[in-house]
């Protein structure tokens, strides 16, 4: 399992937050790959043998549903935080459908800025847009950014912001058997 060279402003001794936004991740690794993403591989890519404080994925769940109990005692065992929360009805279309809510986009922003005063690197696994304002404040505070996502799936705003943008699916052994998501 090789990992990826250090890149010029990457060292041993800087400090490194791993955010995952799973149900992004899932989607785009199903779409990608059909396949599942390796949470260990993917932890083991964001360290890099630099010091890594901390490491949280974001899992929403439906309410009442037992299916993901076995990915979240994973992540729990690799080191993760595993944040969760209840996907809710957020309101109906105008064709009668229930539209469900249930991302973290602001909770993980919140993480990110009470752990920035602590770090030298933010580590986003995800392809979404949204994060570009808030990651280009932590890049103004001295932060380096960089993004773990499929690039199918990832806005360029996010790729052309980040030090470092790695594309999973060139990663070797990023994908599971679905037994082991």
């Amino acid at each position: 399992m090789s990992l990826l060279p250090r890149l010029p402003g990457e060292h041993a001794e800087q400090r490194v937050a791993l955010f995952v936004d799973t149900q992004n991740l899932y989607y785009a690794a199903r779409d990608a790959a059909g396949r599942n993403l390796d949470y260990e591989r993917l932890l083991a890519l964001a360290e890099r043998g630099r010091r890594l404080k901390s490491a949280t994925a974001y899992v929403v769940e439906r309410e009442g549903a037992t299916n993901a109990y076995g990915f979240v005692t994973r992540l729990s065992a690799l080191g993760y935080r595993v944040r969760r929360r209840v996907v809710r009805v957020h309101r109906g279309d105008g064709e009668g459908r229930l539209v469900l809510e249930g991302d973290w986009d602001m909770g993980i922003a919140a993480d990110i800025v009470r752990a920035w005063d602590g770090l030298d690197v933010v580590v986003l696994a995800s392809g979404d847009g949204d994060f570009v304002p808030l990651l280009e404040l932590a890049q103004q505070r001295g932060l380096r950014v960089e993004v773990l996502a499929f690039r199918e799936a990832t806005a360029q705003s996010l790729i052309d912001l980040a030090d470092r943008f790695v594309h999973l699916s060139d990663v070797e052994d990023v994908f599971v058997e679905p037994n082991r998501a």
